[in-house]
């Protein structure tokens, strides 16, 4: 186990401070052993991985999860600084906010309730899962050896339905508030940055809207209005007499702008890491909601000259961003598709079984933090170590997570695990041949 610690600088020992040392040891060999294990994330399954290095009872493991104490908010904390001054250490910061739901069967599973997925429904059919919505706020990040920007999750946060609320007598947070909440709790941690947060229709309210010039402009938002929002000028000057007015005149909306205006021709970066030529209106004005006041924001209508995308509508509260800075502001939001995907497939998202509130609320967000620990691991690891990436094909540009992961699991098994004492020897002696083979089959390419 103590090899494994040296092995994991300089990643996990940040987390240290969060724990005491005895539930900081335990705590890093289950990190490790998750990122080794191929199946179920369950501790049973995590302490089978990681064999005789895991001392002590099994249950002490177990505990961890369930009673230890320890603050998951802080382990979010150190990971957002770490993350945020390595990879941004000056300018804005794009976020990415939405929300994923996953599965967890069983009768006393707390939080659990029946949410539309979004994946397997279509406008004409809607599936629904029992199991927690999560709500996560990502840092998207662009590496050297990728192709597109990933999005790594630094908070997450547990939606709770208006039933669970009601029958506990708490105030009922929409998804929408809770990204609100977890971009509060950023920009304190971070006083002096600023940010842009990127998010689907259903983070295009007013409501988050108006989140930016309650921050004084140190966060922006990104997102989807409607076509036919209320805009209007500002309000004139107070003329000293009577109530002040709440709007100035009324603007035409952006559909009516759209029908008689020339498009643009821009050619943007789009989902999914291509570029696409695209036709562009925009304008400026206050979007009005009765009793919540003006916002001013920049809207930009989009279409796809190609023909195989429909028309949208995006908005920004940064009126100073051009449309090109708008579009791609959203479409790179379609990475944190992309991560909630490969959390599924490769680190075993909606594999683990706790049922009590603790189990619950530190066992997925900790796999949303691994997410984000993985690949900054990769981008460390020596240039021969990251070549080991597992499957190559013709055509393939850049590297995905399951590369990633596939290269920090081989890393840990041959300068990890097979270093420590009573291994070291035996796995020297094994042809090289062999030992590739062995490292192919522990960590296989996902």
């Amino acid at each position: 186990m103590a090899s494994i610690a040296d092995t994991a600088l300089p990643l996990l020992p940040l987390f240290a401070p969060a724990f005491t040392p005895a539930t900081f040891r335990r705590a890093q060999l289950l990190a490790v052993a998750c990122i080794l294990t191929t199946g179920r994330r369950t501790v049973s399954n995590l302490l089978r991985t990681a064999g005789r290095l895991a001392v002590g009872a099994p249950s002490s493991y177990h505990r961890v999860l369930s009673q230890a104490r320890w603050s998951g908010l802080r382990l979010a904390a150190l990971l957002s600084r770490f993350l945020i001054g390595h990879c941004w250490p000056a300018g804005t910061i794009p976020l990415v906010g939405d929300d994923t739901v996953s599965e967890h069967r069983g009768q006393k599973v707390h939080g659990k309730a029946r949410h539309r997925d979004p994946v397997r429904s279509s406008h004409s059919y809607t599936a629904w899962r029992w199991g927690h919505k999560w709500v996560a706020l990502a840092v998207r990040v662009r590496f050297p050896f990728a192709s597109r920007p990933w999005a790594l999750p630094v908070l997450v946060a547990l939606y709770r339905s208006p039933e669970d609320n009601r029958r506990r007598g708490r105030p009922h947070r929409t998804p929408a508030q809770l990204l609100q909440l977890l971009l509060r709790v950023l920009l304190r941690w971070f006083p002096d940055r600023h940010f842009v947060v990127a998010g689907d229709q259903n983070y295009g309210s007013h409501e988050m809207a108006s989140l930016a010039p309650r921050t004084h402009n140190r966060l922006h938002v990104v997102s989807k209005p409607h076509p036919n929002a209320n805009l209007y000028e500002p309000p004139p000057a107070y003329a000293g007499t009577g109530r002040p007015r709440a709007k100035g005149a009324k603007l035409p909306a952006p559909q009516q702008v759209v029908a008689t205006a020339g498009r643009t021709r821009l050619n943007v970066a789009w989902y999914g890491g291509g570029r696409r030529d695209v036709g562009v209106v925009t304008g400026t004005g206050h979007w009005y909601k009765s009793g919540k006041g003006l916002v001013p924001v920049r809207w930009v209508y989009v279409h796809d000259l190609t023909g195989t995308h429909r028309d949208e509508y995006f908005y920004s509260t940064d009126v100073a961003m051009t449309a090109q800075q708008v579009i791609e502001s959203y479409t790179a939001r379609w990475n944190v598709e992309t991560t909630f995907a490969e959390l599924r497939a490769c680190l075993g998202l909606e594999t683990t079984r706790g049922r009590c509130q603790q189990t619950v609320l530190r066992a997925e967000p900790c796999l949303f933090g691994l997410y984000s620990v993985v690949a900054l691991w990769f981008e460390q690891l020596p240039a021969e170590r990251q070549a080991e990436t597992g499957v190559e094909w013709e055509g393939k540009q850049g590297v995905t997570f399951s590369d990633a992961l596939t290269a920090v699991r081989r890393w840990l098994w041959a300068d990890g695990v097979f270093t420590t004492a009573g291994h070291d020897t035996a796995f020297a002696k094994l042809p090289e041949p062999f030992r590739q083979a062995l490292l192919r089959a522990l960590a296989p390419a996902a």
